[in-house]
């Protein structure tokens, strides 16, 4: 769908994925999504939010997967 949208996750990922990582992958897909590279004034708090929410979703995810019998959590 996205192709600058990059797996975030061991083994694919060398090393945890950071909170700029997240953030890069949610902002491309709402880019995506909305068809909005940088939204008017009048989006840009729907846009904002939709990232916010696509990030901390992307984050839960990635806390919760276990890869080959190690668990993917993020600090953990």
């Amino acid at each position: 769908m996205c192709r600058s949208i990059k797996t975030l996750r061991p083994p694919v990922l060398p090393g945890e994925a950071t909170d700029e990582d997240i953030h890069a992958a949610a902002l491309q897909y709402v880019r995506k999504i909305s068809g909005f590279r940088a939204p008017a004034a009048h989006n840009r708090e729907a846009f904002d939010k939709a990232v916010q929410a696509v990030a901390q979703a992307t984050a839960e995810l990635l806390g919760g997967l276990e890869v080959r019998g190690r668990s993917a959590r993020r600090g953990g």
